[in-house]
């Protein structure tokens, strides 16, 4: 993953539109893993609308530090 957020943003700017999983850190052990696509890059946040069948709200948004912090892990569905 890039090391500075301007850098993170292009690398997701190339990637709208694609399917991903969203892994984050809920706690101490714990993990989430939320499906769904990546629809906008704003300056600081970037915005995935989820899968309703597995989710119950609709979109949810993290900022490009929580990547570089490591906070959260993106997986791009392979072609």
């Amino acid at each position: 993953m890039p090391t500075t957020l301007m850098a993170i943003k292009q690398s997701l700017d190339s990637h709208l539109g694609e399917n991903l999983v969203v892994v984050a850190q809920a706690g101490r052990k714990k993990v989430t893993r939320r499906k769904g696509r990546l629809t906008k890059t704003y300056r600081a946040v970037f915005v995935v609308d989820l899968d309703q069948d597995q989710n119950n709200f609709e979109r949810v948004s993290y900022s490009y530090t929580d990547l570089l912090t490591k906070n959260i892990e993106l997986e791009f569905d392979e072609m």
